[in-house]
């Protein structure tokens, strides 16, 4: 039995790799504007790879801000852990602002994409 003080590090990359290799086969549940959604660890592991790549191959790396506009779904929470696992920063943006102010913060975020 392992201690309280554990060898892994809490970053994004670790524990989405703890998750995908213990629990790869139990699914992630979400509902969705056509109903439910469900995918397993391992394909979240996948997706978020893929996204993560897509990133870098558009240039966003450590320290770039992405901004993101959109409801909670698994397509937002594959963002929130592709984006930080490249060493970026992900800018939620408040989709309940008005349009005004939504464009303001975008303007003055310096968001990268």
């Amino acid at each position: 039995m392992r201690g309280l003080m554990m060898d892994v590090p809490l970053t994004i990359p670790s524990i989405l790799a703890h998750v995908v290799t213990n629990h790869g086969e139990r699914e992630i549940v979400s509902r969705a504007d056509d109903g439910i959604h469900r995918l397993t660890y391992a394909e979240f592991g996948r997706r978020v790879a893929k996204l993560a790549n897509a990133l870098r191959r558009m240039g966003i790396g450590k320290g770039d801000r992405v901004a993101s506009f959109a409801w909670n779904t698994h397509r937002h929470l594959e963002l929130y852990y592709a984006v930080p696992s490249i060493g970026a920063v992900l800018h939620t943006a408040n989709i309940r602002l008005f349009p005004e102010q939504v464009g303001y913060v975008l303007d003055h975020a310096e968001d990268r994409a």
